[in-house]
């Protein structure tokens, strides 16, 4: 087969410049020369609107190709040499000028199994081009190649784009998906790479919010982030909303937020009053549940309602005003998060509000009061350097097995102040190695559950 290949220029009046077309006359060797010229004779018969000039003229390559070669890889010259006829058998191919390099690579490929292009870059473009083709397994290949490189943030986020961008997408899934964890693990700590995440396009903010390994304060903390990119990357008050109403709301776990930052979603203007009300809404009612409850709603409506790796741990917080001012805070703890905690880990929970304050509680792996073994130690605390005391009654319960009832554990009384946490240091009066154990006790399905129950104390 013999490629032939000149240049032309399709002028556009209506936008006033020209773009640049390569076209590739396909011979086949055991044709004829007067056929050969027939069509030859039909690019010069090219529709009026496309001119060949001086400055690019009819050039000629010739390439030795094996039509059932080319038919048997790819799916587009399959049907271009299967519908003609004999006379029809030299048919022309039409591509942009920056598509020759990748095609001609494509059409190494097809002989050799093997590729010229080794950069992100140009393996990219012969994977379009392979994709243009339907050369699928030139585009598994390419696929392959990137993987097996060196990811940067720059060549990830073109990844990403490649689904939206073929029509093969199973050939190169994997690639996306490898894109997709570069994005996640990069920026798994976002606290730690705030700048390159805040410059991230949403094709990569919507990687990182998505992603179940986030590791961040709590949502809240997520929600703040969101408020703070939006604005960098749609100025626009009207382009900001719309962004946040196809896309950012439904990356952001709303059940897990707190309720004074639900409260402060009310009066946000970046996404209407009903939408803010709808997530609101289903974010208090999922709190309202009981834990199995939230379990059971979780598995049936998918991320938003599962926890991330969350550095302050969530609550449900019960405040009660009468017959006295009362709450009732639960905190669960899976098996595994008491374990890392050996031998001086501690482990809070995100802030709740209650007498006018910001309480937290603490989990913390300590030795007892005896000095003789370690333990799990339960606290209370305060947020704030400048807040008022709080005196307070509390009474610390787990729920055990078999009953699965709560237990109380520990009572107390003190008097709050900012930065100092009061407690017990042995909260299930238990060693460390048997208080873990999957048997024991105190971990129902993996997890124990905490109650703390708080008065305040009036004068």
């Amino acid at each position: 087969m013999v490629i032939w290949k000149f240049c032309t220029v399709t002028y556009l009046p209506f936008r006033n410049y020209f773009i640049l077309y390569d076209y590739y006359l396909f011979h086949l060797s055991n044709v004829d020369d007067k056929r050969e010229e027939a069509a030859i004779g039909r690019l010069e018969e090219l529709p009026p609107n496309i001119v060949m000039t001086k400055s690019h003229p009819l050039n000629v390559r010739t390439v030795n190709i094996s039509s059932p070669i080319l038919a048997a890889k790819s799916g587009f010259f399959l049907k271009l040499f299967s519908n003609g006829t004999e006379e029809q058998r030299y048919v022309i191919v039409q591509i942009h000028e920056s598509e020759e390099a990748a095609l001609m690579d494509l059409l190494k490929f097809i002989y050799c199994n093997s590729l010229s292009s080794k950069t992100p870059s140009g393996l990219v473009d012969v994977l379009m081009a392979a994709d243009k083709f339907e050369v699928s397994s030139c585009m598994r290949y390419c696929s392959n190649e990137l993987q097996n490189q060196h990811m940067t943030i720059e060549t990830a986020l073109r990844y990403l784009d490649l689904p939206s961008k073929v029509l093969n997408v199973d050939a190169i899934q994997p690639l996306a998906d490898a894109a997709n964890l570069f994005i996640i693990l990069r920026f798994r700590d976002i606290n730690k790479f705030e700048k390159e995440a805040l410059s991230l396009p949403l094709s990569g903010i919507k990687v990182v919010l998505s992603s179940d390994l986030l590791e961040i304060a709590s949502e809240d903390a997520v929600y703040d982030f969101a408020l703070k990119w939006a604005p960098m990357h749609y100025p626009k008050f009207e382009d900001r909303r719309e962004v946040w109403t196809t896309h950012l709301c439904f990356l952001i776990r709303f059940p897990a937020m707190t309720c004074t930052k639900l409260k402060k979603i009310m009066t946000c203007n970046d996404f209407s009053r009903e939408l803010a009300s709808k997530f609101v809404f289903e974010a208090l009612f999922y709190k309202a549940e009981e834990p199995y409850q939230q379990r059971a709603i979780a598995a049936k409506l998918g991320n938003r309602y599962v926890e991330r790796a969350y550095k302050l741990r969530p609550v449900k917080a019960l405040e009660f005003e009468a017959p006295h001012q009362h709450s009732v805070v639960y905190l669960d703890l899976k098996r595994d998060e008491c374990a890392i905690l050996f031998p001086a880990g501690k482990l809070y929970s995100q802030g709740f509000h209650f007498g006018g304050q910001e309480l937290f509680l603490s989990a913390h792996c300590n030795i007892d009061q005896q000095g003789f073994q370690h333990c799990l130690g339960l606290f209370l605390g305060m947020q704030g350097e400048e807040s008022d005391p709080l005196a307070v009654d509390y009474e610390f319960s787990v729920r055990l097995r078999p009953d699965n009832e709560f237990v109380n554990m520990y009572k107390g009384s003190h008097t709050l102040n900012s930065g100092i946490v009061v407690g017990c240091r042995n909260l299930c009066d238990i060693g460390w190695t048997p208080f873990l154990n999957a048997d024991g006790l105190y971990f129902i399905n993996g997890v124990l559950h905490i109650r703390a129950e708080i008065t305040v104390v009036r004068e």
